[in-house]
């Protein structure tokens, strides 16, 4: 019996169909440009960047706020005994205090949280990167995982026809009974692998729902991101948003020590009221001002914890712009390691493919012992299997060198 017999583009059709899961809810994820798209609304994770840029955007209008006034009432010489027993002597101040802020607060107030601001929203840009690397990942997975079960239910179908033919050569006397015991302990082997193979791709499909937050649970995926062929990369990268994001975290470290140096100038509070004298019946203006005396906090161990925390930031940096460059050396050498392997892995399942239809006729026909066959088969098996490896492993590496360059993987814009 030729291995065709159940191609594996009819069992990855099977399992594209819905053969995964029999939820009412279950759905097959679109191809990963679609579902990229629509992870943007619903993806736990890209809500959360959004959400800190927003949060500072509310902290950037706030930091530009003056402080609010204190309106303040006293009465004095008042319920008391003697002749202050009552409200006849009382002296009402009507008064209103205003804090002055000085040393330049409020504008290295508004420039820290201007660039706290800057800082989020790099995050967030580096965050959409990181995710479309991470749903590329995921969705390759799911895929390989989908195509290794239809290679395993491949393999049961091989090891049915294989136990068939083994029978038969044992009811006709050409093969010992041991040989069609034999044949069942691979059937019984290769139906554990699809077990496996099922409970994989349900796991991998359960790790791509959670990570779009699609209400909808996944049960396949459509596929062709394993053979897609990307546009040539560019050699250097034009922008990277990990080292936008670290150097603005350096911005903002570096604001923070302006600001920090700005609070050990004391502040001033400005006070006017009026007086009234209830018994002479008269009024009169009050003026004030107060400050802190600066003797005991002088605001040292903030300044030196904001200049540390900038130097961290620097280094930080530095280690992102390093980290970057080989980053994307080392998955640009991925990727055409990947590409070579690829071919290999091609040729290397067409062959044993070849191998295992010459075996079967040479073992059909009685010049071969079942541990040929046997044998023939799982080199088939485990030449399908890693071709997908191959390609699972040709998608991380050209994932990783966009990342690395900035890119979202792909060719995807989000």
């Amino acid at each position: 019996m030729s291995s065709n017999r159940w191609p594996l583009r009819a069992a990855l059709a099977c399992v594209a169909s819905g053969v995964l899961g029999a939820s009412a809810a279950a759905q097959t994820a679109p191809a990963f440009p679609d579902l990229l798209k629509q992870a943007q609304a619903s993806a736990p994770r890209l809500a959360l960047g959004a959400a800190e840029a927003r949060a500072a955007a509310g902290q950037a209008a706030q930091a530009a706020v003056r402080p609010n006034p204190t309106l303040g009432l006293t009465v004095e010489n008042a319920a008391g005994s003697g002749p202050y027993k009552d409200f006849g002597g009382a002296e009402t101040t009507l008064s209103i205090d205003q804090p002055l802020e000085l040393g330049g607060k409020r504008g290295a107030r508004t420039s820290a949280a201007r660039a706290d601001l800057a800082a989020a929203q790099a995050r967030a840009s580096l965050g959409e990167v990181d995710f479309a690397r991470d749903l590329a990942l995921a969705y390759a997975g799911a895929e390989a995982a989908q195509q290794r079960l239809a290679i395993a239910r491949d393999g049961v179908d091989l090891a049915q026809a294989d136990a068939r033919a083994a029978r038969l050569l044992v009811e006709h006397g050409k093969e010992a009974k041991v040989r069609a015991v034999q044949a069942e302990a691979g059937l019984a082997t290769a139906r554990a692998d699809q077990g496996a193979a099922q409970a994989d791709a349900e796991t991998a499909l359960a790790r791509l729902s959670a990570l779009t937050g699609s209400a909808d649970r996944y049960t396949a995926v459509t596929g062709g991101l394993l053979e897609t062929v990307p546009a040539p990369a560019p050699l250097e990268p034009r922008f990277s948003p990990a080292i936008a994001a670290a150097r603005a975290e350096r911005d903002a470290a570096q604001r923070r020590v302006d600001l920090e140096r700005a609070r050990r100038t004391p502040d001033l509070t400005v006070s006017f009221g009026v007086r009234r004298f209830q018994d002479e019946d008269a009024t009169a203006a009050v003026f004030g001002i107060s400050a802190p005396l600066p003797l005991f906090d002088r605001n040292r161990g903030a300044v030196a914890a904001a200049t540390a925390n900038a130097q961290a930031a620097e280094a930080r940096l530095a280690m992102a712009q390093a980290e970057q460059e080989g980053d994307r050396r080392a998955a640009a050498a991925q990727v055409a390691a990947a590409d070579q392997t690829l071919d290999a892995s091609r040729q290397g399942e067409t062959a044993a493919a070849e191998a295992y239809r010459l075996v079967r006729i040479s073992y059909d026909a009685g010049r071969l012992p079942l541990s040929e066959l046997l044998a023939a088969r799982r080199d088939l098996i485990a030449a399908r299997g890693r071709a997908v490896d191959t390609k699972l492993a040709r998608v991380k590496a050209l994932a990783d060198l966009a990342r690395a360059q900035g890119r979202i993987p792909f060719g995807v814009q989000p």
